[in-house]
């Protein structure tokens, strides 16, 4: 089997290559085709694509392309531009973290010319490439059977499944980030409260590593917790400024239209733009987590200690 993967950022490339490493061919486009070229040198399995004409040519038909673009325009526009390209039955998959609406809408623009979307919401971050993605997968049960093959290299034993039509893999996905915004603020919170109680002179690493044997709050992200409070407990190298990339304000806004209170969700959320205000230990915290498990930057912090 081949497939064509556009976009090789944090996530991009993890699944160029655990495809590759599960028998299948993928051609790979990247906006800097150095990256491409690199990613193609690992292995006789990737192959760099120097344009989206040559992507598209060396695929068979019906053609199978996953993109991994930031949500928007970056994939507004290399949608605008691969559509004219392609053919009826051609599959397009969007593993990006998009706005289900905007997936629904693109869905139905697709069909207008025999091209089916499915829309996957990607989890597992930086860490999916060697333990494998949580794909929540939408759109149609015959495209979304043509590609359980690749479903199954990408995930873990029992972590893919279809929720549902186009548009609810990332309504799927919008809801978990938005959990996830919660989980990642209470650890935060909690850990602040051990962290200001000097006169005990608490082991946070070790509470972390504590609470992951038979606690009821034990979790994959605590287990990445007790990782970066070994490093430093303080978090010294870690500005109090969280980014949101949208799907937390999405799902707030779902909630507030569908009339559902969420305020832990909601809470965590305005947390984030509290962070980029003054400086906060559970800030840091956050942060931190945000890269241990997703990659993401994060700010060095200028403050004397």
């Amino acid at each position: 089997m081949r497939l064509g993967l556009l976009g090789l950022g944090r996530m991009g490339s993890g699944i160029a290559r655990r495809l590759a490493r599960a028998g299948v061919d993928v051609v790979v486009w990247n906006r800097t085709i150095e990256r491409a070229q690199a990613l193609s040198a690992e292995t006789a399995r990737v192959s760099a694509a120097e344009s989206l004409d040559d992507l598209v040519q060396r695929l068979d038909p019906p053609r199978c392309l996953w993109l991994m673009l930031p949500s928007g325009s970056p994939t507004e526009e290399v949608l605008a531009a691969l559509a004219p390209r392609l053919a009826r039955g051609d599959l397009i998959v969007d593993g990006g973290n998009a706005f289900y609406q905007d997936s629904v809408r693109r869905g139905e623009e697709l069909a207008e010319r025999g091209i089916e979307l499915l829309d996957v919401g990607t989890s597992g971050g930086v860490w999916g490439e060697a333990e494998g993605y949580c794909l929540m997968v939408g759109g149609s049960e015959r495209s979304v059977a043509r590609l359980e093959p690749v479903f199954a290299a990408l995930a873990p034993a029992n972590g893919w499944r279809r929720v549902g039509p186009c548009g609810a893999g990332h309504f799927v996905k919008m809801v978990h980030n938005g959990i996830e915004y919660g989980l990642l603020q209470a650890y935060a919170e909690g850990f602040a409260i051990l962290e200001a109680k000097g006169v005990f002179s608490l082991d946070l690493a070790e509470i972390a590593s504590l609470w992951q044997s038979g606690s009821v709050v034990r979790s994959w992200l605590l287990e990445l917790a007790a990782g970066a409070l070994r490093r430093d407990a303080a978090l010294h190298d870690v500005a109090p400024w969280v980014d949101d990339s949208g799907e937390g304000r999405w799902t707030v806004a779902e909630a507030i239209e569908g009339g559902v209170p969420t305020p832990v969700i909601t809470l965590s959320l305005l947390a984030r733009l509290a962070s980029r205000d003054k400086e906060q230990y559970a800030a840091r915290f956050v942060a931190a987590l945000r890269r241990e498990f997703g990659g993401h930057d994060v700010r060095s912090d200028p403050t004397p200690r």
